[in-house]
């Protein structure tokens, strides 16, 4: 069962049901979806949820495989269901983990015979070069992060986000002349301790998995962003057991962080400080998200969940340090995520408590990605209404380009790909 593998032959790919499934901390969700054959897009036809055990995830990776492959079942059968499908095989799933690294490496290639136009098996060791230099930075990022000489990590996402000749940007160099040729590639890399929990449940769910991709790289590209050269913004999806961060420059996604605190951390806090069971907290939470608790209930809970809060920020600002080290960060914030609607996440990002190190373009700006800020899937359930499906809706985005038309760069990069995951 390949990671990146390719569908070819499918005469008609519209007929096919697919799958995105988004294994959260808190919440299995599971989209079918078919592929329109006129437009390309994808349309959901079916939505199914199923709530994770306490014990079942830890910190977004899987800690229960067994309860995570019933709950999965679960949510599957629920949206196969509703879309009025009977076989589902083929399937996205998303990845989160404090160890899931996201990063663009860029490559400055001097050309010997600048006159000479630049041909495929040229461009085809430009970015060979690219992806070596990256998994090495990644391997050693982790090493120093983990303490451990050697972990085990594999590629999950690679795309293109920028290609200069002399400076000038192309979309593809094949048949240019010039001397420098730089390459920008963003990777995203997993250790392999996750990857193969996901696909051992694939495995028992019989599931064909088409890919297995970073969620902060889905949430990203969900917007369309790399067809707006000047769209830069900060995605921050916070889940139930992490904040997964994406930052976007120019309309190429530069990096991705991630580190263990989201909405579980806020309800264990109200069910120690009020004494109540973790469930009633939860739903506590959530009601006081909605703003359906009175203005005294919600001041307290608001007061004991504050510290809490400017944890969480702090884990945001450390995050975004390291982008800040050569460039201004983009100024413009966009949350999901089950977990963004918690009204001290907006409010502690709108403070002016955090970011006196960091230097923003302008002053922050924070507003929620909605179903309909996705490009290219459109939802006929109605099901889909907040935040906090953003993430499966962008699972859904990623796979149209795994069973659409390859072009010549997505080509020879996927073929780099496989040599550095052999």
């Amino acid at each position: 069962m390949g990671i990146f593998r390719k569908i070819l032959g499918f005469k008609n790919i519209s007929q096919d049901f697919l799958l995105s499934l988004d294994i959260g901390t808190e919440v299995v969700k599971a989209l079918v979806f078919k592929v329109d054959g006129d437009t390309g897009n994808g349309v959901v036809l079916g939505v199914g949820r199923a709530r994770q055990g306490l014990k079942d995830m830890h910190s977004g990776a899987v800690s229960d495989i067994s309860g995570v492959i019933e709950n999965s079942r679960q949510a599957i059968e629920m949206a196969k269901n509703m879309a009025g499908a009977k076989k589902v095989e083929k399937a996205i799933v998303g990845i989160a983990g404090e160890l899931v690294k996201g990063t663009t490496t860029t490559v400055h290639y001097e050309r010997i015979r600048p006159e000479v136009r630049i041909d495929l098996p040229e461009l085809k060791n430009i970015i060979q070069k690219v992806q070596w230099k990256a998994f090495d930075r990644i391997r050693q990022q982790l090493a120093w992060e983990t303490g451990h000489s050697e972990i085990e990590v594999k590629l999950i996402n690679a795309v293109i986000v920028d290609v200069r000749i002399d400076g000038y940007k192309v979309t593809n160099p094949v048949g240019f002349q010039g001397r420098d040729v730089s390459i920008s590639v963003f990777n995203a890399y997993a250790p392999m301790v996750h990857l193969g929990a996901l696909q051992t449940i694939g495995d028992e769910l019989k599931l064909d998995l088409l890919s297995i991709a970073a969620e902060p790289y889905a949430v990203a590209k969900s917007m369309g962003v790399e067809d707006v050269m000047d769209f830069s913004a900060v995605f921050i999806d916070v889940g139930g057991g992490t904040t997964d961060i994406a930052v976007v420059r120019n309309g190429g996604l530069e990096g991705t962080k991630m580190f263990a605190l989201g909405g579980r951390a806020f309800t264990k806090r109200l069910a120690q400080e009020l004494g109540i069971g973790f469930e009633e907290a939860e739903v506590l939470k959530i009601r006081y998200s909605e703003g359906k608790l009175g203005r005294d209930v919600s001041l307290k809970i608001e007061k004991i969940l504050e510290d809490d809060c400017g944890v969480w920020l702090s884990g945001v600002e450390l995050s975004l340090a390291e982008f800040a080290e050569n460039d201004l960060l983009p100024h413009r914030f966009f949350l999901c995520g089950g977990g963004s609607g918690l009204p001290g996440v907006k409010k502690a990002l709108l403070s002016d408590t955090w970011g006196n190190e960091l230097p923003f373009a302008k002053e922050v700006e924070v507003s929620f990605l909605q179903p309909r800020d996705v490009v290219k899937i459109s939802d006929r359930t109605g099901a889909l209404k907040d935040p906090q499906d953003i993430t499966p809706m962008g699972l859904a985005n990623l796979a149209l380009d795994l069973v659409g038309e390859e072009r010549v760069m997505a080509g020879i990069l996927r073929r780099a790909v496989k040599m550095i995951q052999k």
